[in-house]
């Protein structure tokens, strides 16, 4: 159990210094429709209901979100562990780079073939206002997309926590 706590330290720690807007935030509240990775529309309250874990990434980063995507999968293996099922939604930054083509290349090259990771791709005034209200503010500089890392948890009700309710 020690060891569960001290993986989401960091992303409670993240998540802590924005808490005022994470304590009442919704997961309907996110824009809904975007395209996931096989091309398809995807809305995101179609996984209310569930444990979601929610982060933004750009495919092509190759600094923060690496470390980001490690620690989804090492939430997963605790999921797994603890028999919690879990959905994974992982928002582009970049309406430009990360579209269905780049995302689905991302989760090839990455070996996340599982039908509980999303990639979601979107157009850039759903990806502004999400970054926005996930409290993850981005901006570019040359060819980069610069960005915090932060993941959020959103429970069954959807309300969005610190933490994953099963490490409570």
């Amino acid at each position: 159990m020690g060891v569960l706590l001290l993986l989401c330290l960091p992303v409670a720690a993240v998540a802590a210094s924005a808490s005022s807007p994470l304590a009442a935030l919704q997961l309907e509240a996110i824009p809904d429709a975007w395209r996931d990775d096989s091309g398809a529309r995807f809305e995101l309250h179609s996984l209310r209901g569930e444990n979601v874990v929610v982060t933004m990434a750009y495919a092509r980063c190759h600094r923060t979100c690496p470390l980001t995507l490690r620690r989804l999968q090492q939430l997963q293996r605790m999921f797994d562990e603890r028999g919690v099922r879990g959905e994974f939604v992982v928002i582009g930054y970049d309406p430009q780079g990360d579209d269905v083509r780049a995302w689905h290349q991302y989760r090839l090259s990455h070996g996340l073939r599982r039908a509980n990771w999303h990639f979601l791709w979107g157009n850039e005034a759903q990806v502004e206002q999400t970054a926005s209200l996930l409290g993850l503010p981005f901006w570019r500089y040359d060819d980069h997309i610069m960005h915090e890392a932060r993941i959020l948890f959103f429970d069954t009700t959807g309300l969005a926590h610190e933490e994953p309710e099963l490490v409570r």
